[in-house]
C-alpha cells in the first residue's frame, strides 16, 4: 500500500512510518482490502493527512472509524463526498453549528474545505470493514493515530481539539491543556 500524505506529515512521522507496528498494520489493511470490501477507498486512507500541512494545522476534530456504509466514507473524519446523503452524526454536527452560530446548513456533506483551512479530520480508526462498525480497531491504527495526536500536542501551540464522541473524548489524556484547548 502506498501511504500517500503530504511530505510535511511524512517528515514528522517518518520514524512511526518505519515501526514494526505501522508495517504490521499496512500488511493487515493490505490483506482486509484485497478479501473484504473496506472505506475509505485505498487511496484515500490518508485523506487527514493530504489536506493540510502540519504546520497549517489549527484545528483536530476526531472521530472513532470511518463511515461504513457504501459510498460513504472518504478518509476526512464525519466528511461525505458531494451527493452524498448526510448520516446521522453529520447531520447532528451541522444542527449544532447552525444553533450555536446561526450558520446555515451546507448543501453538502464534503468537509475537503474544512481540511483545506487547517483542520485535521481525523477518524482514531483509519479503515473498517464495510457494514461492521470497528472492525479495524485494535489492529494498530489506534496506536498510529495516538502518536499523531501526541505530536501535535507536543510540537504545536494554540490547537483547538474537538473530541466528538465518547471514544473520542477519551484521547483528551494525550493534549496538553497547557498549550491546546479541548
Amino acid at each position: 500500500m502506498n501511504v500517500r500524505i503530504h511530505q510535511s506529515w511524512k517528515n514528522e512521522l517518518q520514524s512511526e512510518l518505519k515501526k514494526d507496528y505501522f508495517q504490521d498494520l499496512i500488511d493487515f489493511v493490505d490483506e482486509e482490502y484485497s478479501q473484504h470490501i473496506c472505506y475509505p477507498p485505498a487511496p484515500e486512507i490518508f485523506a487527514a493527512f493530504e489536506h493540510s500541512t502540519f504546520k497549517d494545522t489549527k484545528v483536530v476534530i476526531l472521530g472513532q472509524d470511518p463511515y461504513h456504509g457504501p459510498g460513504q466514507a472518504n478518509g476526512l473524519c464525519f466528511s461525505v463526498n458531494d451527493g452524498v446523503s448526510f448520516p446521522p452524526s453529520l447531520k447532528n454536527i451541522f444542527r449544532e453549528i447552525e444553533d450555536d452560530i446561526k450558520n446555515p446548513v451546507p448543501l453538502t456533506g464534503n468537509l475537503e474545505r474544512w481540511a483545506d483551512q487547517g483542520v485535521l479530520l481525523l477518524n482514531a480508526t483509519l479503515t473498517v470493514r464495510a457494514q461492521q462498525a470497528g472492525s479495524h480497531q485494535k489492529k494498530g491504527w489506534e496506536r498510529f493515530t495516538d502518536n499523531v495526536i501526541k505530536l501535535i500536542s507536543d510540537q504545536k501551540e494554540n490547537v483547538v481539539f474537538l473530541l466528538w464522541g465518547g471514544y473520542a473524548k477519551k484521547k483528551a489524556k494525550l493534549i496538553d491543556v497547557n498549550k491546546h484547548l479541548i
